[in-house]
């Protein structure tokens, strides 16, 4: 039976009292309202803690708990996934060079009959979502880490070594505590990081400005055999910027034009298919006013877009929209200070390092940030060769304890658009859960993993 202990923390209401009301729980005061202190459930205690379950999250608590590790995983959504699932994102960009974990999920997708697959039989890139779910939650199953869904990460709480040592939730259970050796931060935005007092960077260096969020959609009624002069199949191959400028160029003449200069439609099966056209600019992921308001203007612009579409008639006149992400795709979010950062030099040099955990190869992908200028991609300037991601860009240089996962890892703005793909942040997702299984079990920081362990 899991021992059910308690620890006080300030600044929270007093245990088991509601919230909205109670004059014990909360002080009014001006301009605020001050919470009386209470002691914590400590939910459980374990090995290795991940803190969000996109594919970094999932693919670090199944190494995790593949190396013998007690694992939890901690998720808000009522998935795992995270922009795979939630976000609909039906597309996995980085991940034929990749072996482990990625590899095994394509197989396993595959298997399931959950991959899309070209007429003459070879896999694409896109995949179904509702199947993408129950094997994810199949494998964490199998691999035994334990999950919470449902449950934000809130707050972190460091020993006097700044070390730490517990990761603070709130859910319908309230306000709980979660012990832990090791951390793994995989929630995107870097959010436990923050919490835990690392230091971090945001946007561009100069501007400020991140990348745009997009809404993903699925959509079905399309005939693929009549519309292949619009989404990326084998006989458009060559030129897929093509598809989205014809795309682009329906939706203009069904009266409106889309945010995003290059929409995208991925053929998943049948008649369904996964739409991108998109863009939220002037938005920032660290900010729920923010996400709030991009999700509700997208989920109006695609709807817009859509029925415009369907009002051409023709190879139109069926299509229909089956449903909108849950959750935002938000491209860019805190880019936590780690050991090393990789920046762009990394990829005009195709630099690799001793310690590498992932190779990367996609391209500068930087969606444009100021829509006055360009609604596209923004030319970067060079070509990136392929380069190594280093295992200390996964580890935090203020908090001792804590790893990154994800496109939350230490970088720069330029390097961060072309690793921040999902690809790599399953790659990434893997040595992290490794290394922290290992340094739980050694009870030592992660930088002290030996090598030739932490690359195993």
């Amino acid at each position: 039976m899991q021992r059910r202990s308690f620890f006080k923390l300030a600044g929270t209401a007093a245990l088991g009292a509601p919230l909205a009301h109670g004059a014990e729980a909360l002080i009014e005061k001006p301009g605020g309202v001050t919470e009386a202190a209470r002691e914590l459930p400590v939910a459980g205690e374990f090995d290795v803690i991940v803190c969000g379950a996109g594919p970094a999250g999932v693919a670090a608590a199944l190494a995790a708990a593949r190396r013998g590790a007690k694992t939890q995983l901690i998720e808000v959504h009522g998935c795992l996934g995270g922009i795979w699932t939630a976000g609909a994102l039906s597309w996995i960009l980085d991940s034929g060079n990749k072996t482990g974990i990625m590899a095994e999920l394509w197989k396993e997708l595959g298997q399931r009959g959950a991959r899309s697959v070209t007429p003459t039989g070879k896999g694409t890139n896109a995949y179904d979502v509702e199947a993408m779910k129950l094997m994810l939650e199949d494998l964490c199953a199998g691999a035994g880490v334990t999950i919470r869904l449902h449950t934000r990460v809130c707050a972190a709480l460091k020993n006097s070594a700044g070390r730490v040592e517990h990761a603070i939730t709130e859910s319908k259970s309230g306000r709980e505590a979660w012990r832990g050796k090791m951390f793994v931060d995989c929630t995107g935005e870097g959010d436990f990081a923050a919490q835990a007092g690392c230091g971090f960077d945001l946007g561009h260096p100069e501007t400020k400005l991140t990348q745009p969020m997009s809404l993903m959609a699925l959509v079905a009624g399309l005939v693929p055999g009549e519309i292949t002069r619009y989404y990326h199949s084998e006989e458009t191959a060559s030129n897929w910027n093509l598809t989205k400028d014809n795309l682009r160029a329906e939706m203009e003449r069904g009266g409106h034009s889309p945010s995003y200069a290059k929409p995208t439609l991925f053929h998943i099966r049948g008649d369904l298919f996964a739409l991108m056209t998109n863009h939220e600019y002037g938005v920032l992921g660290t900010s729920a006013a923010d996400v709030s308001r991009a999700t509700v203007h997208a989920r109006k612009e695609i709807n817009a877009l859509l029925d415009g579409l369907r009002g051409l008639g023709g190879i139109w006149k069926n299509l229909r929209l089956v449903a909108t992400a849950e959750q935002i795709g938000v491209r860019e979010g805190r880019r936590i200070h780690g050991l090393y950062t990789v920046t762009a030099e990394d990829l005009r040099e195709g630099r690799r390092h001793a310690d590498a955990v992932c190779r990367a190869t996609f391209g500068i992908d930087v969606h444009a940030t100021n829509p006055k200028k360009e609604k596209g991609i923004e030319k970067a300037g060079f070509r990136p060769k392929p380069y190594d991601i280093p295992l200390r860009a996964l580890i935090a240089k203020d908090v001792g304890g804590l790893m990154m996962a994800g496109r939350n890892i230490s970088g720069d703005f330029l390097a961060h658009s072309s690793y921040r793909v999902t690809g790599n942040s399953v790659a990434l997702g893997e040595a992290a859960g490794r290394v922290a299984a290992l340094a739980a079990k050694a009870n030592c920081l992660p930088q002290d993993v030996k090598l030739e362990e932490a690359q195993a």
